[in-house]
């Protein structure tokens, strides 16, 4: 009896030593944030500033829809659209409602990507941006169909066409009608591409499955942020299937720049800078045109 009581009484030694104290207590909750990379502790205000890219190794955290669309678009200039539409659960899969439900609280808006039309450097675009926080940024018919009027919005009006691009793929909750939506985005993007318009996709981490199939790689421009992973399959699933180990870069955004699939990596804090320079170079070239 002696024994067992020497037993509980260390566990309970235990767990009281668990107990957080006063000094930790008054630390509140989210005022550091200790980068996955170098392990670098920063004031989460000071990471704000610096648009979340760590100070200490550029390792680039990932942004929220709406702290991309602050970052770059004139202040104020901003109006979204199509925030009436809401994802369905038409197959019945157990849980998606809920799951819905919950991410639309958690992130406040009302699918994985926000679109609208907005000003950079003066010039007028549609954009939309992929969040990640959101069901994995995963593509269902919501998506789709926000996506496709956020580009057919850009042919009518005239103007570019940009979206940033965060997405774990077709949402498997959806099936079949969200791989539809890979073909309903890509003629939507041919039709803006026959009206001589431009077409913008910025990838960043993670960009995969069918979004990465799709409209992501069909810019007549296509910008990536540093050590973003872009892919289709999984390295697993490659290696298993061509037998052979890929090198260490493989499926990064710096990989595919060194073999031609993308036309730069764009450091975070360059991507407003480059991204108006390349919307005045063809509003310009369109003025021109329009004259002649």
């Amino acid at each position: 009896m002696a024994i067992i009581r020497e037993i509980f009484k260390r566990n309970k030694d235990v767990r009281e030593a668990t107990i957080p104290s006063k000094k930790s207590k008054d630390v509140p909750e989210g005022l550091m944030t200790k980068c996955p990379e170098c392990k670098e502790i920063t004031l989460t205000k000071d990471l704000t500033k610096l648009l979340k890219v760590c100070p200490k190794c550029d390792h680039h955290y990932k942004m929220t829809a709406y702290e991309r669309i602050d970052s770059l678009l004139d202040e104020g200039s901003f109006h979204s659209m199509d925030d009436h539409l809401k994802s369905e659960n038409p197959l019945g899969f157990p849980g998606y409602t809920e799951k819905i439900k919950a991410d639309s609280e958690k992130t406040g808006l009302n699918e994985a990507v926000l679109t609208g039309i907005g000003k950079i450097g003066g010039h007028e675009i549609s954009i939309a941006v992929m969040d990640s926080h959101f069901r994995m940024g995963s593509m269902g018919s919501v998506v789709g169909e926000k996506i496709t009027r956020a580009i057919e919005a850009a042919t009518s009006r005239g103007i570019p066409f940009l979206i940033f691009t965060a997405s774990g793929g077709a949402r498997m909750q959806e099936g079949v009608l969200s791989l539809m939506q890979m073909a309903k985005t890509s003629v939507a993007l041919k039709r803006h591409s026959n009206a001589g318009l431009l077409f913008v996709s910025i990838l960043t981490h993670p960009t995969t499955g069918g979004v990465s199939a799709s409209f992501a790689s069909v810019g007549d421009i296509n910008i990536a942020e540093p050590k973003a992973l872009i892919g289709f399959a999984g390295r697993r699933v490659i290696e298993q299937t061509v037998r052979e180990k890929l090198p260490e870069d493989f499926q990064t955004a710096e990989f595919l720049l060194d073999h031609g699939q993308l036309d730069a990596v764009v450091h975070r804090g360059k991507m407003k800078e480059t991204l108006t320079a390349i919307v005045k170079l063809h509003a310009k070239g369109a003025e021109h045109n329009a004259q002649a």
